[in-house]
């Protein structure tokens, strides 16, 4: 069946529809990786998105059970040059039109993604809509009238409280969940921590009531200046106890620290960023997804940068050692993508038990 995706600037596209036939409107961003489109499609941090993967192949080892980083498919539509039906890989239990359908998402094959990509470099994330009818001028106002919901942490985060214990630890870890990734958790849990799982809106007297000798702050998708009532309650845990963010935690941090924000034209995704530790001139290759940096100009005298994008020279990571505070913009768990960061999470454990 014909697929059609109107863009904002008006530009249309055909391509041919897999997965669940329906129509959405979303946010269009791309992704670079050449592999993990499981993890991509079940990773929070893009809901509400509309996601084109760059590499022209996909679909080509299926579906397994091992690899979600959460319990559905995050992303409105998956928009891909090549579909390949017939996966060839050992773990796979289904191919990825029907998982897709299974999840009531959208995809389309047979789309020019370089051209795509090209044209979302140029002129910036779009709104667009995607649809297997016949686009209408009702359809041509819902992509008009549509904006992206404030909301969106809300509708990934734990509802309720949840722990998962480690036997063999007694360190014990908060993470405040904000479309927390699987992978994230099974590090925590890997590198000898109890962790408890805090809903997105927790209030800083509950966290606190826990004893915890630590709190992560995860990742999560859309902007952080939405997060009002989040940032009061950082607000209240500074200096209680060591924080750590990453990705949407390490924002929430800077503009809890009194610096900015702001939205990048196309965002960073994908398993292939470049990023150096400026504490010792190490590059590591990285995973990204976010659509949202911090702004260098803002930062006060008391945050000290740790880590450089060397594509762009956004910052990466920051810490404010007095307030035993350190964050990363990327994710050090991957998932899917090179392990390089994976020490980081290993390190900022090690601190915690030092200071246990």
């Amino acid at each position: 069946m014909k697929a059609s995706i109107l863009l904002e600037d008006g530009t249309i596209l055909e391509g041919i529809s897999f997965g669940s036939k329906k129509t959405i409107v979303g946010e269009i961003v791309f992704n670079t990786g050449m592999t993990g489109y499981e993890e991509i499609l079940t990773d929070p941090s893009y809901a509400g998105q509309v996601v084109v993967m760059t590499y022209p192949l996909i679909g080509n080892y299926g579906i397994n059970l091992e690899d979600k980083e959460s319990e559905k498919v995050q992303p409105k539509a998956l928009i891909v040059k090549e579909y390949i039906n017939h996966p060839s890989n050992y773990r796979s239990i289904k191919n990825l039109d029907e998982y897709l359908e299974e999840n009531n998402i959208l995809g389309v094959s047979n789309v020019d993604t370089r051209m795509l990509t090209k044209k979302i470099r140029e002129k910036g994330v779009m709104k667009c809509l995607i649809t297997t009818e016949t686009i209408s001028s009702f359809m041509k106002e819902q992509l008009d009238n549509y904006t992206f919901p404030k909301d969106i942490v809300s509708k990934v985060s734990i509802k309720d409280k949840k722990i998962i214990e480690n036997k063999n630890s007694t360190i014990n870890i908060g993470l405040v969940d904000f479309g927390v990734k699987k992978s994230i958790v099974d590090k925590l849990v890997e590198n000898g921590c109890n962790v408890t799982i805090y809903p997105h809106n927790t209030k800083a007297s509950e966290i606190l009531e826990d004893n915890l000798d630590g709190l992560f702050l995860s990742n999560g998708p859309g902007d952080p200046k939405d997060l009002d009532n989040v940032i009061e309650n950082i607000k209240n845990l500074i200096g209680k106890m060591p924080l750590y963010g990453i990705c949407l935690g390490h924002q929430l941090l800077a503009l809890v620290l009194g610096a900015d924000t702001y939205k990048l034209k196309y965002g960073h995704r994908g398993s292939n960023h470049p990023v150096m530790n400026l504490l010792n001139n190490k590059v590591i290759i990285s995973s990204q997804n976010h659509g949202y940096a911090v702004d260098e100009k803002s930062l006060t005298n008391e945050m000290e940068i740790t880590y450089k994008n060397l594509n762009d020279d956004t910052i990466e990571g920051f810490m404010v050692k007095d307030k035993f505070i350190k964050s990363v913009q990327f994710h050090p768990e991957a998932g899917p993508g090179p392990v390089d960061g994976n020490v980081i999470i290993k390190e900022w454990i090690d601190e915690i038990k030092n200071l246990a």
